[in-house]
């Protein structure tokens, strides 16, 4: 399966998705609305991007065609991180991308990476350590003073992440919720 980068530089640029079961790519209208959302909010020009759960680098790869300066990636699973590597390589986009080949727990507890401008984290709907993961980004200080953090979870999720992020997603798209912390 292919994806289609939205905007910026990178317009229209074909990504490769692996096929697993490991990973739920976010659909082009979920990060047309989401990206939509957050050139509202943010100026990508020259930030600095953590993409954790990163699958296919869709979300990362999309800040950078918008202008952001340095993306580093986390994702665990071999296969992923492979095709990530050549999604990466395909947009002569390396010098600017470092892949963390780890689990998002495990990075999270570590805070020698530097501060991020934006965080988003798209982990699987299954996943429930995102909450550990959320709360080692704010304990460790990985957000710059005016930075934020984005997690995309289900609709099903919901009852379970309200409480756990301690606020309601900002928006709604079909079955996807968007959260802002």
């Amino acid at each position: 399966m292919r994806m289609r980068i939205i905007s910026g530089k990178f317009k229209g640029r074909l990504i490769r998705v692996p096929d697993s079961k490991l990973i739920r790519p976010t659909t082009d209208r979920v990060r047309e609305t989401l990206f939509n959302l957050l050139n509202n909010k943010i100026d990508f020009d020259r930030i600095k991007v953590l993409d954790i759960y990163s699958g296919s680098g869709s979300l990362g790869l999309e800040c950078m065609s918008r202008g952001a300066d340095e993306i580093h990636f986390v994702e665990k699973n071999f296969q992923i991180y492979k095709n990530l590597q050549e999604n990466i390589n395909s947009l002569d986009a390396g010098a600017e991308c470092r892949i963390f080949k780890m689990e998002a727990l495990r990075f999270s507890q570590i805070s020698d990476h530097g501060k991020y401008d934006l965080i988003l984290a798209d982990p699987p709907f299954s996943k429930d350590d995102i909450y550990r993961v959320v709360e080692n980004l704010k304990i460790n200080k990985f957000l710059n003073d005016q930075g934020i953090i984005i997690i995309e979870r289900s609709i099903q999720t919901r009852v379970k992440d309200i409480p756990n992020f301690g606020t309601e997603p900002f928006k709604i798209i079909g079955d996807t919720c968007l959260y802002e912390i």
